[in-house]
C-alpha cells in the first residue's frame, strides 16, 4: 500500500489532522486526499495538506476569538450600565447624607480607600430642603 516512510508519515499526519480538526468542529469530517504519486508530487501534496490546516485552524481560531469579543463586549456593556446606576445610587446618597453621617462613614473607611467623597460638592440642608414661605397659587 504504502512504499516509503514518508508516505507511511503523511498517512498517519493525515489521519490525525481529521479526527483532531474533527473534534474543533463538532464532527465536521476534513477530506483530505493522499497523493501516492512520486515523491516530488507527494511533497506538494504535503505543502496543500498542512497549508489547508492552517487555513482551517486560522478560521477556527478566528470564529474562537469573534465570540469571546463579542462576550466581552457585552459584559462591558452590563458593567458600564451597572457603574452608571451605582454612580447615580452614590451621589443621591451623599446628597441625602447628613455632614455628620459623611464624617462617621469617612472616618470608618481604610486609609488605602480613595476617598471619593471629598470630590463631591456635598448639598447643605437648607439646599436640600424645600422652600416653606410664600403662598402657592
Amino acid at each position: 500500500m504504502f512504499k516509503s516512510p514518508m508516505e507511511v508519515a503523511v498517512y498517519q499526519l493525515h489521519n490525525f489532522s481529521i479526527s483532531f480538526f474533527s473534534s474543533l468542529l463538532g464532527g465536521d469530517v476534513v477530506s483530505v486526499k493522499l497523493d501516492n504519486s512520486a515523491s516530488g508530487a507527494s511533497v506538494v501534496a504535503i505543502d496543500n495538506k498542512i497549508e489547508q490546516a492552517m487555513d482551517l485552524v486560522k478560521n477556527h481560531l478566528m470564529y474562537a476569538v469573534r465570540e469571546e469579543v463579542e462576550i466581552l463586549k457585552e459584559q462591558i456593556k452590563e458593567l458600564a450600565e451597572k457603574n452608571s446606576q451605582l454612580e447615580r445610587e452614590n451621589s443621591l446618597l451623599k446628597n441625602l447624607a447628613s455632614p455628620e453621617q459623611l464624617e462617621k462613614f469617612q472616618s470608618r473607611l481604610p486609609s488605602d480607600v480613595p476617598m471619593f467623597l471629598e470630590d463631591q460638592p456635598l448639598v447643605s440642608e437648607t439646599q436640600a430642603s424645600p422652600i416653606t414661605g410664600g403662598s402657592a397659587v
